[in-house]
């Protein structure tokens, strides 16, 4: 395709034999990637698909876009396929793509299905609205992109354009009007907007298609047409849902010569809204990738398999919050090895149980009780658990426990003073009868200690802590169960873990 470092633009009004007199050059065509979104396009939204496919062979034809002096990968410059790849997007209502998809239709790989898409994107004729994601574990999420007219090719036309609105945004400008001397032109691309570019099956194919090309009044070719079989083009209409789609305007096909032929007329087996209606198996798998994403045992499930397991219901018409209804009446498992087998076992017989709307629904609204009484009764429960041990230390409850642990405080204090006393008067000492605990009363309180250690209970050694330090009552316990015994409280005081009895 022969390339060209600029493009003549006609000046208003010129003459009818189409003399350009004084003429202004267009640069380069490259928009960078900070502006290839809806919100920073200087374009403006184009009203059909119709419209928009002559805004792409005009860019094919212009020898603008030179990949080539910005970077080293991607394409050499904007090809037939390219035109095909647009020619596809074109069909789509809204147009969102995704790679698997482009790469059925195109036979291209993943790589060259992004580097069209990119030189789409660097030539304005796309802008991101939601740009898609990758995330492990979860499916893959398709980019949205608006079909966007370049500004450069409106003026290299003589289009004019007006906002009605001031405060919506500049994209969504429509056309008023076009020039003389870019009529004709306008006709021709009307006239390749409307023919159907064929896929290129093998290079030399490609080459003699490219020979064959129409020249346009600036001398570089407009398109090429490449061997191989049609494409069967989806139906409906190519409307991207824009403001500027629903304006009283006549697109620019209307106003050029031979553009009466439209390939987005036909809408025999779509619906009012221009969108195809899904059938029988597109219900099911649409529900089986919604049951993957909001049941965390279903994760990583093949949308396939699940669509299978719920083809009943999916055909009855249960939504994903039907199902999540009767799983919550008839019960969930709280362990699961394999996620579509046990899905099986719990739908089987649904649709014939809830076999009506009414029904559903009063599961449904038992199911979203159950969720607001168990969300409650979590509430209670941390409520409780903070009152217990965020607020002061309490005495153990069994009397003897109480009694040892008063005896165990007035001997180690009694001990650890036991020499002041002496030197000051040693006739008090004798009388007070300070002594240190007999090791039989040291072994007791430890087996008290491990047995309220199994069940759970810290109260006695924590107290002790508290009392005496903690070197105190490793004296007393000895440092494994003191370590045991901090480490349980420490962690009942998080929400994470819960002590119980069985």
């Amino acid at each position: 395709m022969a390339a060209t470092a600029a493009v003549a633009v006609p000046a208003p009004r010129p003459s009818v034999d189409g003399s350009i007199g004084d003429a202004a050059v267009l640069p380069e065509l490259w928009v960078p990637e900070a502006e290839q979104w809806l919100s920073t396009t200087s374009g403006r939204v184009a009203p059909d698909g119709y419209s928009w496919l002559q805004a792409v062979h005009w860019v094919a034809g212009s020898g603008l876009y030179q990949p080539r002096r910005h970077r080293s990968t991607g394409l050499r410059s904007f090809n037939a396929t390219t035109v095909y790849v647009a020619q596809l997007l074109a069909e789509l209502s809204p147009c969102f793509p995704g790679l698997g998809y482009l790469q059925r239709r195109t036979g291209l790989s993943e790589r060259m299905v992004e580097y069209h898409l990119a030189a789409l994107r660097e030539t304005g004729l796309l802008a991101y609205i939601v740009k898609g994601t990758r995330r492990r574990g979860e499916p893959a999420q398709a980019s949205e992109f608006a079909r966007v007219i370049p500004l450069e090719f409106d003026e290299a036309l003589g289009i004019r354009t007006r906002q009605h609105d001031q405060d919506a945004p500049a994209y969504t400008r429509v056309m008023v009007g076009i020039a003389d001397a870019g009529r004709e032109l306008m006709g021709k691309l009307a006239k390749k907007a409307a023919r159907k570019v064929r896929r290129s099956r093998s290079k030399t194919s490609s080459r003699t298609s490219t020979k064959a090309s129409v020249k346009n009044p600036s001398g570089s070719s407009v398109t090429a047409v490449s061997g191989g079989t049609r494409c069967t083009p989806m139906g409906g209409s190519s409307s991207t849902g824009s403001s500027a789609g629903g304006t009283s305007f006549p697109p620019e096909s209307e106003l050029a010569s031979g553009g009466s032929k439209s390939s987005t007329a036909k809408k025999s087996k779509a619906k009012a809204g221009g969108r195809r209606e899904m059938n029988k198996v597109g219900r099911r798998f649409q529900l089986a990738r919604e049951l993957t994403q909001e049941l965390d045992w279903l994760r990583g499930c093949s949308v396939p398999r699940i669509a299978w397991v719920a083809r009943h219901v999916a055909d009855a018409g249960w939504t994903v919050t039907d199902i999540r209804g009767w799983l919550h009446l008839r019960g969930e498992a709280a362990r699961v090895r394999r996620g579509s087998g046990l899905l099986a076992v719990l739908l089987a017989g649904a649709e014939k149980v809830l076999d009506s709307p009414e029904k559903r629904a009063d599961a449904v609204a038992r199911w979203r009780g159950g969720q607001e009484a168990a969300r409650r009764h979590r509430i209670q429960q941390v409520r409780a658990r903070g009152e217990r041990f965020d607020g002061d230390w309490e005495a153990p409850t069994s009397r003897s426990v109480q009694r040892k642990v008063e005896e165990a405080f007035t001997r180690l204090r009694e001990a650890a003073s036991g020499g002041r006393h002496q030197d000051h008067d040693a006739g008090a000492a004798q009388q007070s009868g300070a002594q240190d605990p007999s090791e039989q009363e040291l072994q007791e309180l430890r087996a008290t200690a491990r047995g309220e250690l199994m069940k759970g209970e810290t109260t006695l050694i924590t107290s002790v802590v508290n009392g005496l330090g903690r070197e105190g009552a490793e004296r007393i316990f000895g440092a494994g169960l003191v370590r045991r015994a901090l480490q349980l409280a420490s962690g009942a005081r998080s929400s994470l873990m819960t002590i119980g009895r069985q």
